[in-house]
């Protein structure tokens, strides 16, 4: 065996080694950032010309780099939107990368896409949509928002009148961020429906009445929202859906974080009218137990996709031969090149079972329903609303905002937990409260106790 070959294979060892421990260790330390400076004198020169040799280079990664990071699944760490995925799946993620599969072409990646596509077919199922609807894999909730109203845009240009006319959306204040990123990149205004909760039916309707006949002109999709970010509330699906059909607009709905919902029998009412979208975002990395990136976007007609997203050119016309006939993730959504990062969820779908999934989609729900019943009985929090899927929003009485940020750094610098504050409108005024997001099956009631314990 050449020496190369030699150090390579001892050098797959060592990962696999890691990757193993990682795998089995469920609380891994929760690490903390370091500025630039602190790294670059820790680690010193890491691109040289000659190179520092892959045992030194892991080296680094396993002892400095990797402890200035947080690690998404640990148990405590409800900040955000964590993310907890399977073991199979992040197995299955090596095997992903390994395999070096294009996702772009059924021509080049059949088989693979073939197991995106079986993954795909349950998640469409969750939401009820009629038959013919169908999606594709993205990097995350914001590629797949910005591939629905791409092809919402397109659609509504067909009309000669719309084609250089600058479009309009309507969303809600509590909508995602990525809702209005989008817009920019598309050149389309967005109107926000100011709410504290959920978007009504009523609001939504009362919004468009009041444009002038411009901006009705201009207006093409309503994009809703299926469990918003901050606080998991659920905008009223149907009765906007209904308004959107009555004055033929699109509606997309984003259930980025909330989706993975639709697999609890529990929860899944909470999203009637779901099923009436025109494409609707989901990210498996989220609530579905995948690793990242894995976002979806699903169509109820995905020929109006193809037609906004197929792209033409010289060198992929053998892709669009006779003999490569398939189903091209390519033509779908806004990226070209693309890993098949929906093969981690349909390995570990096909290991579990579907059953499982809901069964710890189920768990994430319960495990904030029990944080809202400890908050109740604990002298010093209160809740500031009921628990939403799996957020919960509660305050510390007597804090002043920066307790939070105080309490949230000390946490986190102690290695115990990373909870971080958010804000929260109601009645008309702001306010700075602490937040839980659960994901990870894996937490437990003592972790709960503990964080609430210690804002004391």
């Amino acid at each position: 065996m050449h020496k190369v070959d030699f150090e390579m294979v001892e050098m797959t060892l060592d990962v696999m080694k890691y990757a193993i421990g990682r795998i089995t260790h469920p609380a891994p330390e929760l690490g903390k950032p370091k500025k630039e400076e602190e790294l670059k004198a820790l680690v010193g020169e890491t691109i040289t010309p000659d190179g520092i040799g892959g045992e030194r280079a892991f080296q680094l990664f396993k002892e400095v780099l990797i402890k200035a990071t947080i690690p998404i699944d640990h148990p405590r760490h409800l900040a955000f939107v964590p993310a907890s995925p399977t073991r199979a799946a992040v197995m299955f993620d090596l095997v992903t990368s390994a395999s070096s599969i294009h996702g772009a072409y059924w021509m080049e990646g059949a088989g693979g896409i073939f197991c995106e596509n079986e993954a795909m077919k349950w998640l469409v199922s969750l939401t009820g949509l009629p038959k013919g609807s169908f999606g594709v894999f993205t990097s995350g909730g914001t590629a797949a928002n910005l591939s629905a109203m791409v092809t919402a845009r397109e659609n509504w240009r067909k009309n000669p009148g719309n084609v250089n006319r600058k479009g309009l959306i309507i969303t809600s204040s509590g909508a995602h961020s990525s809702v209005k990123s989008m817009a920019k990149v598309i050149d389309c205004d967005v109107l926000l429906v100011e709410t504290e909760e959920q978007m009504t039916a009523e609001a939504l309707c009362e919004t468009i009445n009041s444009l002038d006949a411009q901006q009705r002109d201009r207006l093409f999709a309503v994009v809703a929202t299926g469990g918003t970010t901050n606080a998991g509330i659920i905008d009223d699906l149907f009765g906007i859906a209904e308004i959107c059909e009555a004055e033929n607009l699109w509606f997309h709905v984003d259930a980025a974080y909330g989706g993975g919902a639709l697999a609890s029998k529990s929860a899944r009412p909470l999203f009637h009218g779901i099923e009436k979208a025109d494409s609707i975002t989901i990210d498996p990395h989220k609530w579905l137990f995948s690793p990242y990136d894995c976002g979806a976007i699903i169509y109820k007609n995905p020929e109006l996709a193809k037609e906004a997203h197929s792209q033409e050119g010289s060198y992929l016309e053998i892709f669009k031969d006779e003999g490569a006939h398939g189903f091209n993730p390519s033509d779908y959504q806004i990226q070209l090149t693309r890993r098949v990062r929906g093969l981690p969820l349909w390995f570990s779908l096909a290991m579990h079972g579907t059953d499982k999934y809901s069964w710890a989609v189920d768990q994430g729900i319960g495990l904030a329903n029990l944080a809202g019943e400890l908050i109740n009985k604990h002298p010093l929090v209160e809740l500031v609303r009921e628990p939403s899927l799996s957020c919960v929003l509660f305050r510390r009485k007597g804090w002043l905002p920066q307790d939070y940020t105080h309490w949230t750094y000390k946490n986190h610098r102690e290695g115990f937990a990373l909870v971080t504050p958010t804000k929260y409108k109601q009645k008309g005024v702001y306010e700075t409260v602490a937040r839980f997001c659960f994901i990870n099956p894996d937490t437990k009631e003592k972790d709960i106790s503990m964080i609430l314990d210690s804002m004391a």
